[in-house]
């Protein structure tokens, strides 16, 4: 990636694209002015076309939804993101639930009143298939009646982790409408899956995607991680293959990375070598473009391995939007429950404003006043842009 440093590198031939460059000035750009090589060049071009077509439907009265859930049945051993376990945090669901539900209904007033809609929704963590089928169905039928969907172009629920998926579970998210989810193997290798903490075998996850084929058919998301400790470049090969075989909707391809608070960061251990990630990273860009997928949203972490990137692959015509306008930073993303980071994003002045919700559940249960105040201030945002923009 030559220069950059940041984490969304896409953003740059986007404005130049925008600005009149096409697509190959742009590529040429991005290798003589920051020394990127030209496939990784010409993969942010990529990317770029993928927002530049997000960014045509978008309106100044929408916004897109993000929903936390911070709980998973285990923390695995890359994991930094703000979520408790299960068996450490089984007390707090219930109130948690109910605050959340507090939340979406305030939000769905606030929101209806300026007169704004939702564009894009995302349910995620955590594990939101956590919670149990009845608590799903009370934070969906909240979003259902309070908050302001009738024009939501898609709503993905992470269902992540295999072992929270349930037949009763799919059920609540397909009466719900919800029109995908996300179940995550990161590895088919089931002695990888033991040393990054995940309680659950590769077979699991084949029975989970034979499981959502009835309810979902093949809109599903899958993550994968390249560079996994213990994993190799033929084990990471195996998990292709047989990720490939299941067909998913869109696969996301992640590099490891070591995140501040992570098991794997504290207690170190051996790590593949950078040649290797970046071997993965080639076999995995072959066969996705082999079997019909295409690279649509891409972006960077600190303190990745070889310092390469994560990209998000789709068949034609099932590309996640949410994923892009959430990473390009398109248009305003309202977050709810703990953990999640409102972004105010006013596109004609590049202008991004964060309001952070509370970072853990416990926390988030007692700053209500926070979290109350912080969407009145996000829904007087979004509409005095839409007051602006409005002819």
């Amino acid at each position: 990636w030559g220069a950059l440093t940041g984490v969304r590198p896409v953003k740059l031939p986007t404005r130049a694209m925008l600005a009149g460059k096409t697509a190959k000035q742009a590529e040429r750009e991005l290798c003589k002015e920051y020394h990127v090589s030209p496939p990784r060049a010409a993969l942010a071009v990529e990317c770029a076309k993928a927002a530049l077509d997000a960014d045509k439907v978008l309106t100044a009265d929408s916004l897109s939804l993000y929903t936390g859930i911070p709980f998973c049945p285990t923390r695995c051993a890359y994991c930094s993101f703000i979520s408790s376990d299960v068996k450490g945090s089984l007390s707090l669901i219930e109130p948690y639930v109910a605050a959340l539900c507090r939340e979406i209904r305030l939000a769905g007033e606030l929101l209806r009143e300026r007169g704004l809609h939702i564009h894009t929704a995302y349910m995620g963590g955590g594990t939101p298939t956590t919670l149990t089928a009845e608590q799903l169905d009370r934070v969906l039928s909240a979003v259902e009646d309070f908050l302001p969907m009738e024009q939501c172009a898609e709503s993905t629920v992470e269902a992540g982790r295999p072992d929270t998926i349930t037949a009763d579970k799919l059920a609540v998210l397909r009466d719900h409408g919800i029109h995908r989810i996300s179940i995550n193997p990161q590895t088919m290798e089931d002695g990888v899956l033991r040393a990054m903490g995940r309680a659950h075998t590769a077979g699991q996850i084949e029975e989970a995607m034979e499981l959502s084929e009835r309810h979902f058919g093949g809109m599903v998301n899958m993550d994968l991680i390249a560079g996994l400790p213990t994993d190799t470049l033929e084990g990471f090969s195996r998990t292709l293959d047989q990720v490939l075989a299941m067909a998913p909707a869109n696969i996301t391809v992640h590099t490891l990375a070591l995140k501040k608070g992570s098991q794997l960061t504290e207690e170190g251990g051996a790590l593949c070598p950078p040649e290797t990630v970046e071997s993965m990273l080639a076999l995995a860009s072959d066969r996705l473009r082999g079997a019909g997928y295409s690279p649509y949203y891409l972006y960077r972490q600190k303190y990745m391995s070889g310092s390469f990137e994560n990209v998000g692959w789709s068949k034609p015509g099932a590309v996640c939007a949410y994923n892009i306008v959430m990473m390009e930073e398109l248009q305003t993303v309202l977050s709810l429950g703990a953990g999640g980071i409102t972004k105010l994003v006013d596109p004609a002045n590049r202008k991004i404003i964060r309001l952070n919700n509370p970072k853990y559940a416990r926390e988030y249960l007692e700053s209500w006043d926070k979290v109350a105040e912080h969407k009145r201030t996000a829904a007087q945002f979004q509409a005095e842009l839409a007051g602006r923009d409005a002819p």
